[in-house]
Parts: structure tokens; C-alpha cells; sequence
């Protein structure tokens, strides 16, 4: 392991080392405005969700680390406690990110970026019409982290109405994350897409309490072929096979199969069968998955 202490290297490297570990992380397109009016419109990946009742977002308008000043987005905000925090999408990244540029103060990034401005209901600053989501937000508080360049100022916005495009919604009424296209930001120039291969379930443990991986079988714990994702997977079960299920299973013919294929080779046998076993957990057969890790046991 390479262990750095924040303090013996720069802030820009830790900076660096952060946003490349830390990651994927939403993205806060933010929407201010000042009290002459100026809208501004600027993202920030230190930004997520930290309560629903009342629904609280954080995001951080940080000082800036080569030069210790401040962004617009914050100035706004200490004029003008309101934001519109827009969720980004990947038909939108690329205008995203131009808006993102140094602009000068006044300069309106929606109009540079192309974005449509729509007039918020309960708040100063416009909304994103191109965005999936838009919450209109008060600010609750903004608490400063230091004076020097880097140093956090946290935004803590109450949501006081969200806007979400019904092109993203399932037909129970419920975000779909394929139709949502979220994106998020990873260190340097990188991006994450939350869509295709990328997105994958894993049912909660709230329902049952699982056995748990430590009291999974040494020899399957230790196996050379599962990983600790398929521990965890197995270690979610609250009841192990029955022997009459597991023995059951054994006369099925791909179990009779491998048994006869490797009925010399012991080490051969067991690799096999915990091979197969993946596969199973792979697509979701957990229960056939025990039955079959537990045929040599």
C-alpha cells in the first residue's frame, strides 16, 4: 500500500489522489443568482443527498486551490440564499462540462453552454429545462471549512420542489436508472456513465438476516475460485439446503457428471463444482449455488 499523510505532499497532489479515489461522485449542476439578478450556472461533484425529512442536499463550492479564491456560485449564494441543484445526464455532459469554464462574473453560463433557462416556481434562480431532475432548494446554512486555498464551504439546501421528466419514470411511477442516463465524475478528465453493463442489482439484507461469510464452511470460504463478492452473496442466506435437498440435487446429471468426470482427482472435483457454483451465483441462483458447494462437504 502507498500510505501518504496530507500533510507531506501538496494540496493540489492530495486533491488529486482524493478525486481519483473517491469516486464515481454525482454530479450538482447548480443554478445561483446575485441580487442584481445575474444568473450562473456551474456543476459540483462534492455534492450528494444527506436527508429526507426535511430532504437536505450538501454541495461544496470549495476555495479554489491554486489561487485561494472563491467561486461565483458561492458569492450568489451568500447575496441570494436559493439554488436549483440539476441532475446531469449524458445527453447533457458535454454542455455540462463548457459551463463549467472561468467565465467572468455576469457572464451567464447558460447562454454559453446552450441550456434553456425555466423560470423556477418557489425560487430566484432559473431551473435547467434540458435536465432530468431539478430541485428547487433554500439555503438552510453555508458553513465554512478554512480560509485557504481547498478549504470545504458546505451548502446545506432544503428541497422545497422537485421537477423530474417523466420520460425517466417507470410505469410505477419510480425513477428507471436505464431511462435517467445518470453520469458522474471521476478524477481528472474522467466520467462514469450509470447506464448498460455498469448498472447491477444486489437485493438489500433488510427482509432476512443472513448466516453471514464467517459462517460459511472453511472449505468454501477459502476456496481458490469464489470471491468476496460470492461470499457475500452466499453468507445473505438465513437457512442452509437440507441434506435430502442437497442430495437431490447431486442426482441431477450435471452434478453426476462432474463427480464421474474428476471421481480420481479430489482437488479437480471440488474446483469444478465451486466453479460451477459461480456461475450459478452469476445468475442469481444462490439456493442452487449452496446445494452444489455442498455436495462435497
Amino acid at each position: 500500500m502507498k500510505t501518504v499523510e496530507p500533510g507531506e505532499v501538496s494540496v493540489g497532489d492530495f486533491h488529486a489522489f482524493m478525486l481519483g479515489a473517491i469516486v464515481p461522485r454525482p454530479i450538482a449542476f447548480v443554478s445561483t443568482v446575485d441580487l442584481e439578478g445575474n444568473v450562473n450556472l456551474s456543476p459540483f461533484s462534492f455534492f450528494n443527498a444527506f436527508g429526507s425529512n426535511p430532504p437536505l442536499v450538501v454541495f461544496s463550492p470549495s476555495r479554489r486551490v491554486r489561487d485561494n479564491t472563491i467561486k461565483h456560485s458561492l458569492e450568489n449564494v451568500l447575496e441570494v440564499p436559493e439554488v436549483v441543484i440539476n441532475i446531469v445526464n449524458y445527453a447533457m455532459v458535454e454542455q455540462m462540462s463548457l459551463a463549467s469554464t472561468e467565465y467572468e462574473k455576469g457572464v451567464n453560463e447558460f447562454q454559453k453552454a446552450g441550456f434553456t433557462e425555466v423560470t423556477s416556481q418557489l425560487v430566484a434562480p432559473p431551473r435547467v429545462k434540458e435536465a432530468p431532475v431539478a430541485f428547487e432548494c433554500k439555503v438552510k446554512e453555508v458553513i465554512s471549512m478554512g480560509e485557504e486555498g481547498g478549504a470545504a464551504n458546505l451548502v446545506v439546501c432544503e428541497i422545497v420542489l422537485a421537477h423530474f421528466d417523466e420520460l425517466i419514470l417507470d410505469e410505477k411511477g419510480k425513477i428507471d436508472p436505464f431511462k435517467l442516463d445518470a453520469v458522474a465524475r471521476m478524477g481528472g478528465n474522467w466520467y462514469c456513465r450509470a447506464n448498460g453493463a455498469s448498472l447491477f442489482e444486489i437485493e438489500k439484507p433488510v427482509k432476512n438476516r443472513g448466516i453471514g461469510v464467517d459462517q460459511i464452511p472453511d472449505k468454501i470460504r477459502y476456496s481458490v475460485v469464489l470471491t468476496g463478492n460470492d461470499l457475500g452473496k452466499l453468507g445473505n442466506v438465513e437457512v442452509l439446503p437440507s441434506e435430502e435437498e442437497v442430495n437431490l440435487y447431486g442426482e441431477l446429471s450435471e452434478m453426476e457428471e462432474i463427480r464421474i468426470r474428476f471421481q480420481n482427482d479430489e482437488e479437480s472435483l471440488i474446483f469444478h463444482l465451486h466453479e460451477y457454483a459461480r456461475e450459478l451465483l452469476q445468475e442469481g441462483k444462490t439456493e442452487e449455488a449452496w446445494k452444489v458447494l455442498l455436495q462435497h462437504y
